[in-house]
């Protein structure tokens, strides 16, 4: 991952301003199995604030500055959440935390990031450990099959524009990327391009690795880290996994 999120962290809430489809199932989620909910990459708080203002208390952990400090900020705003809403700085891999969670949710894309089994595995030990013994893991992943089905191709690929929420200026968002289908990873660079008020261009440029999660490859590894499958959706309504699902969304107890 490296300086990813550091580097794009100023687009992020802009760029996110209307990702908000996730969210219900959360909140279904959190009424079914409770709190206190952890969120494993909670980034800029989209999530994390979320589940707080509905009623539930909710950890997060975010180890980059630069995505945390926006969350901090977020949440200092809103004083009537910070008696529901803890966010941890550091490595999920290297925090030790005491309390026992009743929902652990991995949101968006987060354990794309985990490229190796050794630091999968690793992970969902982690989780195993933190989770109550009737509790669940939920994990939002992309459906992998659009990916590995398209053809290869070096284009730049105009992903969304989008109004930059500090400068009110437009930003291009786009990208070009390269799957490896022996080892399911994909490198990725996303650019960003928006014109200041001088006229002149400024690129941001962001590239990044991540993997590609088959189900039978996710049930393996929730077994091998204590875990049953119990749920598998091909988007957030609940429908079902099946193939053009654009998600696969796991719940794990």
């Amino acid at each position: 991952m490296s300086d990813f999120y550091r580097t794009i962290a100023r687009y992020y809430d802009s760029e996110h301003a209307d990702k908000v489809e996730d969210l219900p199932l959360y909140e279904e989620c959190a009424e079914e199995f409770g709190d206190p909910i952890l969120i494993i990459g909670s980034g800029t708080g989209r999530v994390l604030l979320h589940l707080a203002d509905a009623g539930y208390s909710v950890h997060g952990v975010e180890r980059e500055a630069a995505m945390r400090e926006r969350s901090e900020a977020k949440r200092a705003a809103l004083p009537h959440l910070q008696p529901v809403s803890t966010i941890h700085a550091g490595d999920v891999m290297a925090l030790t935390l005491t309390t026992t969670f009743r929902l652990v949710i991995l949101p968006y894309n987060t354990f794309m990031h985990f490229l190796t089994l050794e630091s999968q595995q690793a992970l969902l030990r982690r989780i195993r450990g933190w989770l109550a013994s009737d509790g669940a893991l939920v994990i939002d992943l992309p459906s992998a099959g659009d990916a590995f089905a398209g053809a290869d191709s070096d284009s730049l690929i105009l992903e969304r524009q989008f109004i930059d929420g500090e400068t009110g200026r437009l930003v291009m968002q786009q990208s070009v990327s390269s799957l490896d289908r022996a080892t399911q990873n994909m490198d990725v660079t996303w650019i960003y391009d928006a014109v200041g008020d001088d006229g002149v261009l400024r690129r941001t440029v962001a590239p990044t690795r991540i993997h590609y999660y088959f189900l039978s490859e996710m049930c393996l590894l929730l077994e091998s880290c204590g875990f049953r499958l119990e749920e598998v959706f091909g988007d957030f309504d609940r429908s079902s996994f099946e193939d053009g699902a654009p998600r696969m969304i796991v719940v794990a107890r």
